[in-house]
């Protein structure tokens, strides 16, 4: 039998390497789970359960795999210590994953204490548009690796909608491309499809307006299609890839 772990942490780095000085490639973000194949020192080599991503992260106290009944369904939901908002702990980032053990009026109880049962879905629930609440990332920080409210970049961000609304997405743009099978022509774009360059991802809002984690602009911006596809081209030379629609 496969033995899980469950991440029970708000972020965890996945290295490149055996070593904090390496290459962040990833995170995973609470209730996502992995496989151990290797242990070295203070590391443990690891494949994500969600993506199949492999890397290394830091040995710490990982529980062994929680089935989770909810998700996170804001940017960032507090976490608080009872259930009276007077004391907050922490924070967990969209698309989180808790297992509920106890009810108390508008909170839910897990293991790193109480959330108000508004942030959370259950994890049945998905959206018929599955990029719906994607705006709430506008103005995010541009973060190579990562996936959650303190930072994220343009592949998580189409990672993490799809994820939430239970369907699976790869982590890399170079994954994603080759996955999605619907090819679209750019005249006959519409909300939701998908914008691929070389390196870099985005999704249209409209048939005028995209949103994407950009790199040279530090945050998640909207931006016009058209002249993102021109500044695109002139500033690194690469053109359009490919649009899918899912």
């Amino acid at each position: 039998m496969i033995k899980y772990f469950t991440n029970t942490f708000p972020i965890t780095n996945l290295y490149k390497k055996p070593s904090i000085k390496s290459e962040v490639v990833t995170q995973m973000i609470y209730g996502e789970s992995f496989l151990i194949s290797r242990k070295k020192n203070k590391w443990l080599k690891i494949k994500i359960k969600e993506d199949n991503y492999k890397g290394y992260i830091q040995k710490k106290n990982y529980l062994k795999y929680l089935k989770p009944t909810h998700k996170i369904n804001k940017l960032n939901a507090k976490i608080y210590k009872f259930s009276n908002k007077k004391i907050k702990v922490n924070e967990l980032t969209f698309g989180s994953k808790i297992r509920v053990t106890n009810k108390k009026s508008q909170f839910y109880k897990f293991a790193k204490g109480w959330i108000d049962k508004r942030d959370v879905s259950i994890m049945s629930y998905k959206e018929k548009n599955y990029f719906k609440k994607i705006n709430i990332f506008k103005n995010i920080r541009y973060k190579w690796g990562g996936r959650t409210f303190k930072g994220i970049d343009c592949s998580a961000l189409i990672q993490i909608f799809l994820n939430f609304n239970n369907k699976f997405c790869p982590r890399d743009t170079k994954d994603q491309i080759k996955y999605f099978k619907k090819n679209i022509n750019l005249k006959n774009i519409k909300r939701h499809d998908i914008i691929y360059w070389k390196g870099h991802v985005a999704v249209a809002i409209s048939n005028k307006m995209l949103i994407h984690a950009y790199g040279p602009l530090k945050k998640t911006v909207i931006m016009n299609i058209d002249k993102t596809i021109k500044t695109i081209k002139k500033t690194a030379n690469l053109s359009i890839l490919n649009i899918k629609r899912i």
